[in-house]
C-alpha cells in the first residue's frame, strides 16, 4: 500500500473487485465544478490516502499517502505527503516529504504513516516493503525539525521488521503504525494487519523498549489509531466481518489504559464509497472532534476511483455521555454542514 498486494492470498478476488470498482464509480463521480470548502474528498488534484492528522498550535497538518496507480493496479504508492490547514476549509500542500526509498534498506511501497511530536522536533513512522535482508513489510521511523520536514531516516534501519512479530500469518502484518504519548510522557506505538501490536518506545523514539504485546479487537484487519479523551483511551481500526461483508469498515475499542484492558465497542462508520479499505485518523481541533477517512469516490479526468486509487475525506466526530463515540455517517458534505444533534 506496486502490484504487490497487503492480501495477497486475495489476488484474484482484488483484482476482480478493482475491474467492479471501475463500472461501479460513474464517471461523474467527482465533476469539475468548484467544490463547497469543507466538503469531500478534501483535495481532488490528486489521490491521496491514509489520513493521519497532527495538530500543532493553530495548525492542522495532515499527513497522507499518494495512490499512483494505473490501469488495473491495486497500489502504487511511493512517496508521502503533507496538507495544513488553519480552519478546515483552506488547505496548504506542502508538497511530498518523502520517498520510500529515502529508507536506503526499503525498496517500495510508501504506505500508511503518522507523525507526532515529541521534545520539539517531529517523528514519522511510516511503513514499507523492506529489502531482502528482511523480506515484508517493515515500520520505518524519521524525523525532522518541522511538521512539513524535510524528513530524514533517523535510525538507519527498520524500527519493527517481520521477524519481531513471529506468530502472524503473513509478510504484511507489520503495517499502518500509530503513534501516541500518554500523560506520564511514555510514547506508544501500535499497528498490525490481522493482528494488532501495541509496543512501548524509548524515549529516543527510534527504539523498542520492552515486550511487544498483541491486543487484536474483533474483526481487526488493519489502520489502528489511538488517541485519548479524558480519562478513556481510544483504539479505532479498519475492521472486516470475513463472514459477513466485503468492504472494511471502522470499528473501535476503549480500555482504561494505554495498556489494556480493550473492550470493543462496535462500528463507528460504515464502509467508503466504492473503496475496500478504509482508514481512520482522529484530532481535536480548535474545539471540535474530528474523523479523517478514505473513500474511493474521486475521478480525475479518466481515472475513476478505484482501490490503488483513493481520496481523503472527513467527518465530525461526536461522543455520547459516557464515552462512547456515536455513530458517523460518510457523506459528499463533509464538515461544509453542522454536526449532526
Amino acid at each position: 500500500m506496486q502490484v504487490k498486494s497487503r492480501r495477497l492470498f486475495t489476488l484474484a478476488g482484488c483484482l476482480a473487485l478493482a475491474t467492479l470498482l471501475l463500472v461501479a464509480a460513474p464517471a461523474g463521480a467527482q465533476d469539475d465544478a468548484a467544490p463547497t470548502p469543507r466538503a469531500n474528498p478534501l483535495f481532488r488534484d490528486r489521490f491521496t490516502a491514509d489520513p493521519a492528522p497532527l495538530v500543532v498550535g493553530d495548525t492542522l497538518y495532515l499527513y497522507v499517502g499518494h495512490d499512483e496507480a494505473q490501469r488495473d493496479e491495486m497500489f502504487n504508492m511511493r512517496d508521502w505527503r503533507v496538507y495544513s490547514t488553519k480552519d478546515m476549509a483552506t488547505w496548504v500542500d506542502h508538497g511530498p516529504i518523502m520517498k520510500a526509498t529515502d529508507f536506503r534498506w526499503a525498496k517500495a511501497d510508501a504506505w500508511a504513516s503518522q507523525a507526532i511530536e515529541k521534545d520539539g522536533r517531529f517523528w514519522f513512522y511510516a511503513a514499507v516493503e523492506h529489502d531482502d535482508t528482511h523480506p515484508g513489510k517493515a515500520i520505518a521511523v524519521a524525523v525532522s525539525d518541522s511538521p512539513t520536514g524535510p524528513f530524514v531516516d533517523a535510525k538507519g534501519s527498520a524500527l519493527i521488521t517481520n521477524a519481531m512479530t513471529p506468530k502472524g500469518t503473513h509478510s504484511w502484518e507489520d503495517i499502518d503504525p500509530t503513534v501516541f504519548t500518554d500523560d506520564d510522557g511514555s510514547t506508544w506505538i501500535a499497528w498490525g494487519n490481522r493482528q494488532c501490536y501495541i509496543a512501548r518506545l524509548k524515549p529516543n523514539m527510534i527504539e523498542i523498549d520492552g515486550p511487544i504485546t498483541e491486543i487484536t479487537p474483533p474483526h481487526f484487519e488493519e489502520g489502528p489509531w489511538l488517541h485519548k479523551r479524558g480519562s478513556t483511551y481510544y483504539l479505532t481500526y479498519a475492521s472486516l466481518d470475513r463472514a459477513a461483508h466485503r468492504d472494511e469498515k471502522v470499528s473501535y475499542a476503549t480500555a482504561p489504559s494505554i495498556q489494556g484492558p480493550w473492550t470493543y465497542r462496535g462500528e463507528l462508520t460504515g464502509s467508503g464509497k466504492y473503496s475496500f479499505t478504509i482508514h481512520p485518523g482522529i484530532a481535536q481541533f480548535k474545539g471540535n472532534w474530528y474523523l479523517f477517512l478514505h473513500n474511493a469516490a474521486l475521478a480525475i479526468g479518466d481515472q475513476h476511483g478505484a482501490i490503488g486509487r483513493r481520496a481523503v475525506t472527513v467527518e465530525h466526530l461526536q461522543y455520547n455521555a459516557d464515552g462512547s463515540m456515536k455513530p458517523v455517517v460518510q457523506t459528499d458534505e463533509g464538515i461544509s454542514v453542522p454536526p449532526p444533534r
